[in-house]
């Protein structure tokens, strides 16, 4: 009896096998860190882009007057805390997609997730921030040596 493959073509083999290599390819660990990492950095880095393009709208649609009067009796206003943030999350980005002091990064990046959760509650916004929050778990709980 013939092997069922016995009538395929070389070019039909090599489709197949290329195929299961970048399957196996999306398979592997190392991939997986670094589309995870890409994920979690294009949010930050896109959302600290935006506090320096559009600080008005963040100032009035995400800081609460509670906020701006207690940085104001610190000499700080609404622009500087929309900077500070926007440098923090450049920060961030950057640091995960260099893959430099991801555990650092991560705990950060954690903290002020869980800020914006108790400052503003439960909505659209949240959900999102929570699955970045699993993001940022996943990275601080990945085993070091498997980190590409």
């Amino acid at each position: 009896m013939p092997h069922k493959y016995a009538d395929a073509s070389l070019q039909d083999y090599l489709i197949i096998s290329y195929f299961c290599h970048f399957v196996n390819m999306f398979q592997s660990l190392k991939y997986s860190n670094l589309f995870l990492r890409l994920g979690l950095a294009t949010v930050f880095i896109w959302f600290g882009i935006d506090k320096f393009i559009n600080p008005q709208y963040w100032i009035s649609a995400w800081i609460s007057q509670n906020i701006l009067s207690i940085a104001s009796k610190a000499g700080i206003g609404g622009i500087e805390i929309v900077y500070i943030s926007g440098i923090f999350e450049l920060l961030v980005g950057a640091s995960i997609l260099s893959n430099i002091f991801i555990k650092i990064f991560s705990v950060l990046a954690l903290i002020f997730l869980i800020t914006i959760l108790f400052t503003f509650g439960i909505s659209e916004v949240i959900i999102r921030d929570i699955g970045l929050m699993g993001g940022f778990l996943s990275l601080l709980f990945w085993p070091e040596r498997r980190r590409y």
